[in-house]
């Protein structure tokens, strides 16, 4: 059986500023085998890592991502300092290492980021380390339109209990929410895409056993944590 991935989620996020340039370089540096973020298309059209919809959060700003420039995004500072970069900015910076590249849409209707993310992972040369994942079923099949050779998984919760959707959608990978996850739901899931990663899994017990019931990977806040649970196993 292949060792268990882990994914740092909004890179290493435990003890960094979610989806930073510092977030990334720490989890690099923590030994994460991949990096997890999340990508919106600004007004000015480019690929931006952020989470929510709004500034509210981590800038204490009404203003929606979507409604600001890239200039003017730039110039906005979260906690520490740090500032919100582009897709190809968050490319560079995890070096080698594979990226799930979560598209985040509201509603339905198109936003675009698709093809904004598309464009990204083309300039920063990032085809083959790639898996672009998403809640949104027709996120990811216009993006199997634009770009049919990406890799791509399907993320659920029980809000959103869409897995049985992975054959028509051709994802690789199902991203299913931690407190879903039993070994009967892990067998039956195999029967749908290859891969299972789970989220977001932080406790190091949990993490052993979704390791031995055989998970491909774990996407946590710690990945320095996870990655000594899972040491001799």
């Amino acid at each position: 059986m292949a060792p268990t991935k882990i994914w740092a989620h909004r890179g290493e996020s435990a003890h960094h500023l979610e989806n930073t340039l510092e977030a990334f370089h720490a989890a690099v540096a923590a030994g994460a085998d991949g990096i997890e973020l999340d990508v919106r298309r600004c007004a000015s059209g480019e690929a931006v890592v952020f989470h929510d919809a709004t500034l509210e959060r981590l800038a204490g700003r009404p203003e929606a991502v979507a409604s600001l420039s890239l200039a003017r995004l730039r110039a906005v500072r979260l906690g520490g300092g740090s500032r919100i970069p582009t897709l190809v900015e968050a490319l560079e910076a995890t070096g080698s290492l594979e990226v799930n590249v979560e598209l985040k849409v509201d509603g339905w209707r198109p936003t675009g980021v698709e093809a904004a993310a598309v464009e990204a992972i083309r300039r920063a040369g990032a085809q083959h380390r790639v898996l672009v994942s998403s809640f949104h079923p027709l996120a990811l099949l216009r993006l199997r339109r634009l770009a049919p050779r990406l890799r791509r998984a399907l993320l659920f919760d029980g809000a959103h209990p869409t897995a049985c959707l992975a054959p028509v959608l051709g994802v690789e990978a199902l991203h299913p929410d931690d407190r879903l996850v039993t070994r009967r739901h892990l067998q039956r899931w195999r029967h749908l895409a290859p891969v299972v990663n789970v989220w977001t899994v932080d406790e190091a017990a949990r993490a052993r056993q979704l390791a031995a019931w055989g998970v491909d990977g774990l996407i946590t806040n710690d990945p320095a944590r996870i990655r000594d649970a899972l040491m001799g196993l």
